[in-house]
C-alpha cells in the first residue's frame, strides 16, 4: 500500500530539511514524497534537488509562480499516485 506525502513549502530552505527527515524517517518505506515548491525566492529548490537526487522517493513538483499554499497542495493532489494521501507541513 503506497503513501503519497505531499509537502508544499515557500521560502524553507533552513525548515525544509527537518521536517523531510522526520518523513523519510518513519517505518513506512512505501513511501512517494511530492515536493511542491510554490514559487521560493530563497534556495528551498536548491535544497528540495539535493533531497531528490539522493532519494527516488522524492518528487520535486517546482511552481513557476507563488500561488499559495491551496495551489501547491491541490497540484501535488493532482500528481498523487498512492492508495493513501496525506498533507505535510515544511515547517
Amino acid at each position: 500500500m503506497k503513501v503519497s506525502v505531499i509537502i508544499a513549502t515557500y521560502n524553507r530552505a533552513t525548515t525544509l530539511p527537518r521536517s523531510l527527515e522526520s518523513v523519510l524517517a518513519q517505518t513506512h518505506q512505501d513511501l512517494e514524497v511530492l515536493l511542491v515548491d510554490d514559487g521560493s525566492t530563497d534556495a528551498t529548490i536548491e535544497t528540495l534537488t539535493a533531497y531528490q537526487e539522493r532519494d527516488s522517493r522524492i518528487r520535486v513538483i517546482a511552481l513557476e509562480k507563488n500561488g499559495g499554499a491551496s495551489v501547491a497542495r491541490n497540484r501535488g493532489l493532482d500528481e498523487a499516485s498512492g492508495d493513501y494521501i496525506m498533507v505535510w507541513d515544511s515547517d
